[in-house]
């Protein structure tokens, strides 16, 4: 995954992100909805076969949107594991059955 800035402020955030689509972009939207810091999180794929997705963050000026954009990313990381451990968890209690 390759990620570009494309305008920054001080409360204000755009970047490209390289081959991503509607499905993490949709994530890191309410993961950053979810921050009471933040303003507007949203995006856009301008074509759909050159799936580069424009990830728009604003925030309301308490902090920086980087700070927001990396505490989401550690949120989904989190939930992925907490995911993948409850799974296994329901698996291996179902095999034994």
């Amino acid at each position: 995954m390759k990620i570009r800035i494309l305008d920054k402020t001080k409360n204000e955030l755009k970047i490209e992100i390289e081959g991503e689509g509607y499905t993490f972009c949709n994530v890191l939207q309410k993961a950053l909805l979810e921050d009471d810091t933040i303003e507007i999180a949203s995006y856009d794929i301008p074509h759909p076969l050159i799936s580069n997705p424009i990830v728009y963050v604003r925030t309301k000026g308490r902090r920086h949107p980087e700070t927001a954009l990396k505490d989401a990313a550690k949120k989904i990381r989190q939930q992925g594991q907490d995911f993948r451990k409850t799974f296994k968890k329901a698996f291996e209690e179902w095999q034994q059955k």
